[in-house]
């Protein structure tokens, strides 16, 4: 028999982003949807909710005749409502899981004509050895600090509880195994954010039917090490998902991130956008202005057009609309990723890309799909 541990709240898998309040540490998990905003921006469609009982068509209020609606507020909250209804979404998730074991251990309870507790019984509880000493020793030595009995005195509830514990994690790896032979279809959806992108800094398929919208800051060391998953998502997907860029550069952390945001626009109008793209994640120490020139030239732009393009600050306001977008749709931290408006944040694996993007491509759910925009 193998330790296993009774499971004690605590977190894993700490994801690190780059945020407007500088390094952030975003738990795993918790991130969700944001508030409805215009088609410019961000439109929230989520499962009903306390946010919901208002129609955002109507006024939340008025200020001297003057009304105030749901999306005027979303710059404001955007941020707290994305966690707030993905923890909702947690929630909803974990007791839904509950509740398909449930069924299908009654299932095949009925199926053998037994009980339920029959069922668990025979199947695995009376598979489950007892605990030896060592394996209680070794659980009372892990958490010691938290009792002052000694262990003689205690075992014999230290082996029950490792027992318990065991038993648990056996029964819920038991009902997953009926799941494998049994239809089972989850109708329970993330909360989706509807978030529009450039036509024009895209990478894939126009009509792959996955879009990922990413906000990024051209400076931030996180979306820099997340560009080789993406890179790697797109390729095993060729066809099926498309990337589109939008810059979220966090200028209070980052000097240099307006600017290279501007000069990746200036890199656009010389059909340079990608090779400027890559070029200044892949070293970041190059992005004070003589650096992004000299990287223009080395990517066989035209210096000087490239040079007059930066200075002028002609992007500066195109830079501006994505930075609003991003707050309207919820965004704090870079990188920050929409994945047919499922919310992901943090320097993600491509295998959490994956787990998304597999599951948007089996579920017969009718999306709308991100759009252009205008």
């Amino acid at each position: 028999m193998r330790i296993v541990y009774p499971r004690t709240p605590f977190y894993l898998g700490l994801i690190f982003a780059c945020s407007v309040w500088g390094l952030a540490r975003d738990r795993a998990g918790e991130q969700g949807a944001a508030t409805k905003d215009s088609a410019r921006d961000a439109e929230t469609r989520s499962a009903p909710s306390a946010s919901d009982k208002s129609n955002s068509d109507q006024p939340l209020a008025t200020v001297a005749g003057q009304p105030i609606y749901l999306k005027d507020l979303a710059g404001a909250i955007g941020a707290q409502m994305l966690q707030a209804r993905q923890q909702e979404y947690k929630i909803e998730s974990q007791a839904l899981e509950g509740a398909i074991r449930q069924k299908l251990v009654e299932t095949e309870a009925q199926k053998q004509g037994l009980s339920v507790e029959e069922l668990y019984k025979k199947e695995v509880d009376s598979k489950i050895s007892d605990p030896s000493d060592d394996e209680a020793k070794g659980y009372y030595v892990a958490v010691k600090s938290q009792t002052t009995l000694a262990f003689d005195q205690i075992k014999p509830q230290v082996k029950q509880l490792l027992k318990k514990a065991e038993i648990q994690q056996a029964r819920e790896k038991y009902a997953d195994s009926l799941r494998d032979r049994t239809d089972v279809s989850v109708l329970l959806q993330p909360p989706s954010v509807h978030v529009d992108y450039d036509p024009a800094r895209v990478k894939g398929t126009a009509d792959a039917p996955i879009t990922i919208v990413e906000f990024a800051d051209l400076q931030c060391p996180f979306c820099s090490k997340v560009q080789p998953a993406l890179k790697d998502v797109l390729a095993k997907y060729q066809g099926k998902v498309k990337l589109a860029y939008r810059d979220f550069p966090l200028a209070t952390i980052h000097a240099h991130a307006e600017a290279a945001a501007e000069a990746s626009r200036c890199a656009l109008a010389q059909g340079k956008y990608w090779e400027m793209h890559d070029a200044m994640f892949a070293d970041q120490s190059k992005l004070d202005e003589a650096g992004l020139v000299k990287t223009a030239a080395g990517l066989g732009m035209d210096q000087n057009a490239f040079e007059s393009c930066l200075k002028s600050g002609k992007y500066k306001d195109a830079v501006q609309q994505d930075v609003e977008a991003a707050s309207q749709a919820g965004v704090n931290a870079t990188p920050t990723f929409f994945i047919n408006g499922e919310f992901l944040s943090g320097a993600q694996s491509d295998a959490d890309f994956s787990k998304i993007i597999d599951r948007e491509l089996s579920t017969e759910k009718s999306k709308d799909p991100a759009q252009p925009s205008r």
